[in-house]
């Protein structure tokens, strides 16, 4: 029996825009076709015994530089995504939750998360955190502030507690689309995380592919540093 716990799942959702172009449809598509596919792998990681986290790289620091029409679509696909997907949190008993800074979103869309996540906040059979308005080195320096301010020293358990999110370290890190690099997530938090990388466009992702990759994740000798 493998000694691998998969308890906190982080995913990197990546290749929208390329699955879209391949069939020759707007980037909008790709995206909309994405979202379907975030419904699935949560319902997949909510019936799974291990995962009690799964966190999504769904809007970075980064995307702002795309072109505004995109941005504008995302906005209101992240609001729309949400007001559809309350009642299959609430059947699968999942809770909600975000990292990132939301202050630069407008506040149409922060009332829809807060709503959301209110609503979710007693669920317990997996926590799904999406990354929104986020970036790694952000959520470190703003951390860093925090420790400041509050007076404390700045050391490693200081710095985690500050972080935006209280959960666990990452266990397994996945990407779709073939690129392989992190891409300012998470960065604190997959200090010893296992990395899978994956050919398949965010859209052709299914939970059958997610299964053999927790195989080969829990056939894997983790040893942290140690022999």
């Amino acid at each position: 029996m493998s000694k691998n716990r998969l308890e906190h799942l982080a995913i990197i959702m990546d290749g929208n825009g390329r699955w879209a172009k391949k069939r020759g449809l707007n980037r909008t598509k790709g995206h909309e076709a994405g979202a379907e596919v975030v419904r699935d792998i949560t319902k997949f990681c909510a019936l799974h015994d291990d995962i009690k986290t799964l966190t999504l790289y769904a809007f970075s620091t980064e995307n702002w530089k795309r072109p505004q029409m995109e941005v504008n679509f995302l906005m209101k696909l992240i609001k729309r995504y949400l007001k559809k997907e309350l009642p299959l949190y609430m059947e699968n008993n999942i809770k909600f939750d975000t990292i990132g800074d939301l202050s630069s979103f407008s506040k149409d869309l922060i009332d829809e998360i807060n709503r959301v996540k209110e609503a979710t906040k007693n669920n317990s059979a997996l926590t799904q955190i999406l990354a929104l308005n986020y970036g790694a080195q952000d959520e470190i320096v703003r951390a860093v502030n925090r420790v400041l301010k509050d007076n404390k020293e700045v050391t490693i358990e200081n710095i985690s507690n500050a972080l935006d999110t209280p959960y666990s370290s990452i266990d397994l890190l996945i990407r779709t689309s073939g690129e392989v690099r992190v891409s300012n997530f998470l960065l604190w938090q997959i200090a010893y995380s296992e990395f899978y990388f994956t050919k398949t466009l965010w859209p052709d992702f299914t939970s059958k592919e997610l299964e053999e990759i927790i195989q080969n994740y829990k056939n894997r000798e983790r040893r942290f540093g140690g022999i």
